[in-house]
């Protein structure tokens, strides 16, 4: 019988303390790979959506806050920009492209960007991948809205459909009210970009700007003198009618500019992102962001939570590698007459010790193989469910590096358990563990 019989024998015979110490392995493994592999894909998923836009203008309080809310929806943004201030930028630099935006409304809790239609052309939520779309088209005029993928799947929205917008984000929906007397079609679905920008609707600046100066009108108006107010009826509305040609400038308002300089063909970089920012924010009455720049400072600021969850996925597997230990030495004071036994057959202390610290590595290669196989799944269920709930593509992808770096590191470890238990073995005494049992 040769020593991996042996040694496979041993475990089969403690079948239920060998699996539940492999497992224990197993869970250790994949739990630290899948923290490994989902933190840099995190990084990579809040750089996807930023795309190819160099500079964000907003009046948010902070440029991080300003491309959290301009470009992941984070929240609506607070203070509105002018017109006349967009056409100033505009004009002050010749732009690859100038596209206004604006947030504030919401459809079911799901966020509603006003912009231009060259949002959909020219903006590309990831370098190189620009907005396609599963059915329909753009939108060309008035009152007609492109819905993002994960929102058309999350209200079940198609081509035709007609809805009707909320006053405020979706985190505000408690005190906003509908804009019944403008109901939008929906003209558009967009396919999946695995950004934030799948999980928004968009449509004209002009109907914003129409909604709310009627609304901004009615609001203003008073009753004449002497005459009794008007009370409203449900379903009742009594907005004054705008027209395009009667917005002006009070009416004119946007939460954003998204900026992109003139670069070389097949090139993202420009040589003046750096002049134009420090010229653009010398403006007090605006906020610049390199979005770029942000969440490479929000993914460092993060770095410092997932080293602690990193060290959470250490201590698990060093308790593996104690768990293995404590099981092996528990399991050796069982095992001390047939340890005896092997020595009077002829096994030295040496081999004894090496099939003592054998077992326990084969423990840990084992667990280390399936904890690898469920960090494998683990990632593909954690991306299918991001995208499935918030519309981010996480590529959880695990690095054959970072996988070798685990699985060797739980080997070692878990050889290192055996050798205590191992050390008794091999001091085991002959002659006393092979006396009668009275």
């Amino acid at each position: 019988m040769n020593d991996m019989t042996i040694v496979i024998r041993s475990l089969r015979v403690r079948l239920l303390t060998s699996s539940m110490t492999v497992a224990m392995v197993a869970i250790a493994v994949a739990l630290l790979l899948v923290i490994m592999s989902m933190r840099e894909a995190a990084s990579q998923a809040f750089r996807r959506g930023t795309g190819n836009v160099h500079l964000l203008v907003c009046a948010d309080a902070s440029p991080l806050v300003g491309v959290l809310n301009g470009m992941f929806y984070a929240n609506a943004p607070a203070n509105p920009i002018a017109w006349t201030k967009a056409e100033e930028i505009r004009a002050s630099f010749p732009w690859q492209w100038a596209i206004p935006t604006q947030l504030g409304d919401s459809f079911q809790g799901s966020p509603v960007m006003a912009t231009r239609s060259s949002f959909l052309s020219q903006f590309e939520p990831v370098v190189g991948q620009p907005f396609t779309f599963a059915a329909g088209r753009a939108f060309t005029s008035d009152f007609e809205v492109v819905a993002g993928s994960q929102a058309a799947k999350e209200h079940g929205l198609s081509a035709g459909d007609e809805i009707v917008f909320t006053h405020g984000s979706g985190a505000s929906r408690a005190g906003g009210h509908e804009h019944a007397d403008h109901p939008y079609s929906v003209v558009g679905i967009l396919n999946p970009t695995g950004s934030a920008h799948d999980r928004a609707l968009f449509t004209s600046l002009e109907s914003s700007w129409i909604i709310h100066a009627e609304e901004r009108r009615e609001a203003q108006s008073t009753e004449p003198e002497g005459e009794e107010p008007h009370e409203h009826h449900e379903g009742e509305h009594d907005h004054a009618h705008v027209d395009v040609d009667d917005l002006t400038d009070a009416d004119k308002l946007i939460t954003g500019i998204l900026l992109r300089l003139p670069t070389r063909p097949g090139s993202d970089a420009s040589a003046s992102i750096a002049s134009q920012f420090d010229r653009l924010r010398r403006d007090t009455a605006i906020t610049v962001a390199q979005p770029a720049q942000q969440i490479g400072r929000l993914m460092s600021i993060v770095g410092d939570v997932d080293w602690l969850f990193l060290a959470m996925g250490v201590v698990v597997l060093v308790s593996s590698a104690i768990s293995i230990m404590l099981a092996m030495i528990a399991s050796m004071e069982l095992r001390r007459r047939q340890v005896a036994v092997l020595r009077v057959l002829g096994a030295s202390a040496w081999r004894v010790f090496a099939l003592t610290v054998t077992e326990s590595t084969l423990i840990g290669l084992v667990g280390s193989f399936l904890g690898a196989t469920i960090a494998l799944g683990g990632c593909e269920l954690a991306s299918a469910i991001l995208a499935d709930r918030i519309g981010i593509m996480v590529a959880g992808t695990i690095d054959l590096r970072s996988m070798a770096m685990v699985t060797l590191g739980a080997v070692l470890l878990s050889s290192l358990a055996g050798i205590t238990p191992a050390i008794k073995s091999y001091r085991t005494s002959v002659a006393r563990h092979l006396r009668p049992i009275a």
